[in-house]
């Protein structure tokens, strides 16, 4: 067998394990049969799973043949649970109670082993229960307690550790109080001395200068070549999970699912959920049409607040069956072999390597302008910057999307925090503070950036925004936080997190400021004044303007011949004035975070016009670069 599909010898008999054995009894296919005895050989699992993952067999026909084959009562829908019903517990043990006068005690999802042991006459109860499939169980779960599921996907980072979660509530008085802080010595600022303003705005400049001396020195680290980690078998790979929150995001499900469906990856292995919004009816009916075999799942989310997609990842994480799990975004496409590389990379790296963070690449930069730029801030991020971090073990904000992580570390840390709308950059610091590392995936994935201003603004808003909210998270307790990332980590994290927020509010004034000193330091019949301290604010004013430029400009200019991007090269120069967009970004995000801390800025996708690399097909509403469909996808049955 290769991994792209099935090759078996017609004189070679395949030996059925017993939880698909007892369907040749019942007149199935036996070829169809032995394809997924040897699926499952190859990949280290059991035949039912890679019978049902490999779209080889419908999930509903399967669960209904088990219970025949047993002699146990089969609900396909409508299971009438009983008082002792719990999520997520019951989800995690395929099994709970059924109401009284059910025909059994107790209603069971059996997955892998379980299934050889029930057709062997083994109960987990003692008594023979009744059967059902995963996702009826799932739906009856949350159909009969959505309120107390809503209720732990918002709170219950809260409830076990309130010191790292952003509390609900408005964050207008705190807000206030450090404007009238900042206002009183703008005030005062005018009653002192001359000589003790210029001191503090130099101090300024020096901490602004330090803040960019991070962006600097990443350019000097070289990143890991790819393919440096020693391949598993597919055997050896673990079982892996994958989260992707949607919400009206109906146009770009085609393209979605043909990017998961191409994953090189065991499908015996993958788990697969979408997580969509209770009353998102479109995004519902686009997956519906998509007939999706049992490796993909849909989680709907209860209805509550706040309606934000950290929110959905909470509600799925304890319903995660794989060893590793791995966050993408609805315009994702990520790299086939990414989740072996992962998986690889996690097996030979340390123990405390909480997260590996994947390069995100704009895929549709020759839009527009606004895409270039946005292009080269993501080269920027993703091919230096985080690498960089990576490498001096760093806190690292996370970028939200294609982010890998061990299951089993972030329920440690308690998931996401659903009050936070930038949950990655949060749970990257969180991380941080508990003692695990983030390490750099080097594997591609494509996004889709929004084409036109308004669309990014709000975008952007959000993010300033959910900067500001980690900054109120963890600055509660300033000691703590850093003592655990100790120095050189609380400057990065001081630096990347409410640096990135300030550098930004203060952005117009402090470059203005430094050109204006520079301007005079170097114009005609300027005389610098004598003396080292009398000099030192225009020394100061010019370090920074030089640095500032430098550090906007270097790492995406890096990143581009990284790449191979010559093309974008010419729009290096442009990014100083790509950053007065992202200041006004930062003062958007400070008014909101005062007036709705915690709305979603919703960003729309499935309108990019163009594609490098001819991934954003027309079936998910846009064009390629050559404006030709796409090649077909590959059966949903074949890994690969």
């Amino acid at each position: 067998m290769s991994r792209l599909g099935f090759r078996i010898p017609q004189d070679e008999a395949v030996a059925l394990p017993p939880e698909i054995g007892f369907l040749a009894a019942q007149g199935v296919d036996p070829v169809r049969l032995a394809k997924a005895a040897s699926l499952a050989a190859a990949s280290g699992t059991d035949a039912a799973t890679a019978l049902l993952h490999a779209g080889l067999f419908a999930e509903d026909d399967y669960y209904r043949r088990l219970a025949a084959a047993l002699g146990a009562p089969y609900y396909g829908e409508a299971i009438p649970l009983g008082a002792g019903a719990r999520y997520p517990d019951s989800l995690v043990a395929g099994l709970a109670p059924l109401a009284p006068g059910a025909p059994a005690a107790f209603v069971l999802a059996p997955r892998g082993a379980a299934i050889a042991e029930l057709l062997r006459g083994r109960s987990l109860t003692g008594r023979l229960p009744a059967i059902t499939t995963p996702r009826a169980l799932h739906a009856a779960i949350f159909s009969a307690n959505p309120a107390g599921i809503a209720a732990y996907a918002a709170d219950e980072l809260q409830v076990r550790r309130p010191d790292w979660s952003l509390k609900a509530g408005r964050h207008a008085p705190c807000l206030a109080i450090a404007g009238l802080i900042g206002g009183a010595g703008l005030i005062a600022a005018g009653l002192l001395p001359a000589a003790l303003v210029v001191a503090a705005w130099t101090l300024v400049q020096i901490a602004f200068l330090a803040m960019v001396t991070v962006r600097i020195a990443a350019a000097s680290i070289e990143t890991e070549p790819t393919g440096t980690y020693t391949a598993l078998t597919d055997a050896e790979l673990p079982v892996y999970s994958v989260f992707v929150a949607l919400h009206r995001e109906a146009r770009v499900v085609p393209r979605l699912v043909r990017g998961l469906a191409r994953l090189d990856y065991p499908a015996a292995k993958l788990d697969i959920k979408f997580l969509i919004e209770a009353g998102d009816t479109q995004t519902a009916s686009a997956l519906a049409a998509a007939t999706l075999p049992a490796r993909f799942e849909v989680v709907t989310v209860p209805p509550g607040l706040p309606r934000t997609k950290p929110r959905a990842l909470n509600a799925a994480l304890p319903l995660a069956r794989g060893a590793c799990l791995v966050v993408y975004d609805a315009e994702d496409v990520p790299d086939p072999g990414q989740l072996r590389a992962a998986a690889c990379q996690f097996a030979r790296s340390p123990a405390d390597t909480a997260c590996l963070q994947g390069r995100l690449v704009i895929d549709n930069a020759d839009d527009t302008w606004l895409t270039r730029l946005f292009a080269l801030e993501y080269a920027a991020l993703f091919d230096v910057l985080i690498p960089a971090l990576a490498t001096w073990h760093c806190p690292i904000p996370l970028g939200g999307t294609s982010t890998h992580f061990r299951t089993d570390l972030l329920r440690a840390v308690h998931g996401w925090d659903a009050w936070n709308v930038t949950e990655d950059a949060d749970l990257g610091i969180r991380l941080a503070r508990a003692g695990y590392r983030v390490g750099a995936l080097q594997s591609d994935t494509l996004e889709e950036a929004p084409r036109t201003l308004w669309p990014w603004l709000r975008q952007r808003t959000r993010w300033m925004k959910g900067f500001l909210q980690t900054s109120l998270t963890h600055g509660r307790q300033p000691r703590e936080t850093a003592r655990r990332l100790g120095f050189f980590g609380s400057l990065c994290a001081l630096a990347l997190v409410p640096g990135t927020v300030a550098s930004a509010l203060a952005y117009p004034f402090l470059m203005a400021w430094a050109a204006i000193d520079v301007a005079t330091a170097v114009g005609i019949g300027a005389r610098a004044p004598d003396g080292f301290w009398r000099n030192l604010p225009t020394g100061t004013a010019i370090t920074v303007f030089v640095s500032g430029l430098l550090a906007m400009m270097l790492p995406a200019a890096l990143g581009c011949v990284r790449r191979g991007w010559w093309d974008l090269l010419a729009w290096v120069p442009l990014l100083p004035l790509y950053y007065l967009l992202v200041s006004l970004g930062a003062w958007g995000g400070l008014f909101e975070l005062m007036l709705a801390p915690n709305r979603w800025n919703k960003t729309e996708h499935g309108f990019a016009r163009t594609s490098r690399s001819g991934v954003l097909g027309r079936r998910g509403g846009t064009l390629t670069s050559s404006g030709r469909d796409p090649p077909p996808p590959r059966p949903a049955g074949v890994s690969g």
